[in-house]
């Protein structure tokens, strides 16, 4: 493993701390690309079967698949069940009614590597941005199929998965793990990847629900908002990930909601969850989010890693409290029953998983590949000076890490593959989570493929620690590809949106020494591009996962036609944001396990500021305009959409590569004006692979939800004319095209 030099922050050593224990290597099935597709889970048969469960169960019996522990080692005289796996989490079964134990791990970009305690390698999918730029529900699929038989080789049948959060801020730690700031996209993207997951007959979860919109103090900050808004954004994603996923259990969050915590939300469980939207699973909750017994009677259904809440309050306290109260008791029956329905519906029980089978991770690390490429978003093009010439005669790599590996993001998220990263640099310090906190490289290195991609030029590589020596290279190459990078992580904020480490100085002198400059972003966030202007080429590689560096060299080449569009707006600065920083960003110290008590009942993020209009519709609401707007991308060929055509909740187009080359168009269909006034609302997108020359006709379906508000515990669409246009991103939009709508109210 290659230990990279990063000033007073290196300490490899202290990486190393973490990697203290070790289970055998083990391997999957084959590639998650053939696994079948089960999208007609029998929940109602599941349920049934669960109710005559349950009505055999000892009320102890009941409680202990209510409650589970965190699944590590960790403490003096800790020891792990039978049948415990190393990971994130451990449900006891009940062997005498054949009911499985839960074997939980995270995440949604591969099975983790908890921490340094596993050495077993895994396929590392890009970040859940990279994903979601790629605008192919079909991408998430395959990912999620490939994942979850990984997960299963390893003896996991729960896969804590699905991040279905928007991007209020895009300074939010977690920002690379969640797919985008629009609920239709999320909820579309994050439903594919859960049915892929629990096509393996494993359980996945969709999560944090809800408004989980910071790190910073994230078990103490209260989410204010309206219920219209939230009903309308961050739900509606929620909602439209469980109508097309059908998850087995939702994972509620850390932080507040108006006030009570989200795993002791009656209203967000209760009403909105398992009334409203008449969801069958069951409520976990995140681990250490527990406040207390009476959140089973506010929805809450399992207490996950329980040993880092104040009390096992599922165990004893909960059944000394069904032995003495009725509704105690009826919540115990139906906290039982939920548990049973996911497992019977996902089959987990008539699939057990067994550690020790087979993974191909060649045929695995090809997905990841796929998804990689797709997900590339190319933000410049000057002069196309992309794609590079395989005959250039010298090239300078400068920065980023780019002679060892690809970044990826930190925290319960992090995937190692086989044999480890090929870098880490630690947080340093005497924290006792400094070893398990650092930047992982995986071992896909740019500049190794980068010569082989163009063998008979001259390349160099410069490490961009002293920008003067960087930019005298760079003067005398013919072509300069500078590599910047910006880690991001579970448990903490960013302060703003520059590049770190003197980066965006870097990039500045590089480009003034050689105008043919390009950068290659391998960010986990939006970021600032005060340099952008004087550079050839800009390419978005986000965390690029276990192929990251093929993906990025086939781009820069041209083997790979970028067809990535953006998921997130990129601002043009701060101050274009509903909020100038992060909710008590300069009071608190971000806290990746542990609570800030000085910041309880004082810290609120005030979500009504935006309310609904989350990203590019805050833009649109305030007429600004972004560095980079939600759903922009630039391609080596050309697109044309035309013939528009909106009958009811119908849409039909043409689009067509007026171009030389192979590529994909991302087809974007946005509500731009109701009843008079104008809006901006993605309401349709389709990922659509055309051939030089050709075309191709168009059909999408416009979900009401997205032309409605709430209001009166319902969606309302005010009676008048609709207006609908097609974008190449959300600022961009072509001739609108009216239809009249009757007023209309329905539940929901």
């Amino acid at each position: 493993m290659k230990a990279m030099d990063m000033g007073n922050r290196v300490s490899l050593a202290g990486a190393l701390m973490a990697l203290a224990l070790a289970t055998p290597a083990l391997a999957t099935p084959a590639s998650a690309q053939d696994a079948k597709i089960d999208k007609n889970i029998d929940m109602a048969g599941a349920e049934a079967r669960a109710a005559a469960t349950v009505a055999k169960m000892s009320p102890e019996e009941k409680a202990a698949i209510t409650h589970g522990i965190m699944a590590l080692p960790f403490g003096p005289g800790v020891t792990l069940p039978a049948g415990a796996i190393i990971g994130a989490g451990y449900v006891p079964g009940v062997p005498r009614l054949d009911i499985p134990a839960l074997t939980e791990t995270d995440a949604s970009l591969g099975v983790a590597y908890v921490g340094g305690l596993r050495h077993d390698g895994a396929t590392g999918l890009p970040s859940g941005l990279a994903q979601a730029a790629t605008w192919n529900p079909d991408v998430l699929r395959a990912g999620g199929a490939m994942i979850g038989s990984e997960a299963r080789a390893k003896g996991f049948n729960v896969l804590l998965a699905g991040g279905a959060n928007l991007m209020r801020d895009p300074r939010n730690g977690r920002t690379f793990e969640y797919l985008s700031e629009d609920p239709l996209l999320t909820g579309t993207l994050v439903g594919a990847a859960i049915n892929g997951i629990q096509s393996n007959h494993i359980i996945s979860t969709i999560k944090h629900f809800a408004l989980n919109g910071q790190e910073t103090a994230r078990k103490e900050v209260d989410s204010r908002i309206s219920e219209a808004a939230a009903r309308e954004s961050d739900l509606l994603a929620f909602q439209i990930g469980i109508e097309k996923g059908q998850p087995g259990s939702v994972m509620c969050a850390y932080n507040l909601v108006n006030g009570d915590h989200a795993c002791d939300s009656d209203w967000l469980l209760n009403t909105v969850l398992k009334k409203d939207w008449g969801w069958k699973g069951f409520v976990m909750s995140d681990w250490g989010a527990v406040p207390g017994l009476q959140t089973a009677l506010h929805g809450l259904d399992q207490q996950s890693g329980a040993q880092l809440d104040r009390k096992v309050y599922f165990d004893k306290p909960l059944l000394e409290a069904a032995a003495k109260d009725k509704t105690y008791a009826a919540r115990l029956d139906d906290m039982a029953r939920r548990v049973l329905t996911a497992i019977y519906a996902s089959g987990i029980d008539v699939n057990p998983v067994k550690p020790g089978g087979t993974i191909d991770f060649k045929a695995n690390s090809e997905v990841a590949l796929e998804t990689a490429r797709q997900g590339i978003v190319l933000l410049r093009n000057r002069g196309n000076a992309l794609p590079l010439a395989k005959t250039a005669k010298s090239i300078v790599v400068i920065g980023g890490g780019a002679n060892t590996g690809v970044l990826s993001g930190g925290g319960s998220s992090q995937v190692q593959s086989e044999g480890g990263p090929s870098g880490m640099v630690s947080l340093g310090g005497d924290s006792p989570f400094a070893a398990l906190m650092a930047e992982n490289y995986q071992r896909s290195v740019p500049l190794k493929e980068i010569k082989s991609m163009a063998p008979g030029a001259k390349v160099a590589f410069r490490d961009g620690f002293t920008v003067s020596e960087a930019a005298e290279q760079a003067r005398r190459a013919d072509v300069a590809i500078v590599f910047a990078t910006k880690w991001s992580t579970e448990g903490i904020d960013q302060a703003d949106l520059s590049l770190p480490r003197g980066q965006d100085a870097l990039i500045e002198a590089v480009a003034a020494a050689n105008p043919n400059t390009i950068v290659v972003l391998e960010t986990g966030n939006p970021v600032a591009m005060p340099w952008l202007d004087k550079t050839a080429a800009v390419i978005e590689a986000w965390y690029p996962g276990t192929r990251g560096a093929d993906a990025i060299t086939g781009v820069l080449f041209g083997e790979t036609n970028p067809s990535g569009r953006l998921p997130v707006t990129f601002p043009a600065s701060e101050n274009q944001l509903p909020r100038k920083k992060i909710d008590g960003f300069a009071e608190y110290e971000a806290n990746f396990i542990g609570e800030v008590p000085e910041a309880r009942g004082k810290l609120k993020a005030d979500y009504d500021i935006e309310g609904s209009d989350v990203g590019y519709r805050w833009f649109a609401r305030k007429g600004a305009t972004a560095l980079f707007p939600f759903g922009f991308g630039l391609s080596y060929t050309s697109y044309a959409s035309s013939g528009l055509r909106v009958n009811g909740l119908k849409a039909s187009f043409t689009v067509a590569n007026t171009g030389q080359r192979l590529g994909a168009e991302v087809a974007q269909l946005y509500l731009v004006s109701r009843a008079g006034k104008p809006i901006r609302r993605l309401v349709g997108f389709q990922r659509v692979p055309l051939a030089a020359g050709a075309k191709q006709a168009v059909n999408l379906a416009i979900d009401p939800r997205l032309l409605a508000d709430w209001s009166d515990k319902g969606w309302t669409m005010p009676a008048g004319t609709y207006g609908f246009a097609l974008g190449t991103d959300a600022e961009h939009v072509g001739p609108a095209v009216t239809v009249r709508f009757a007023a209309r109210h329905w539940k929901g």
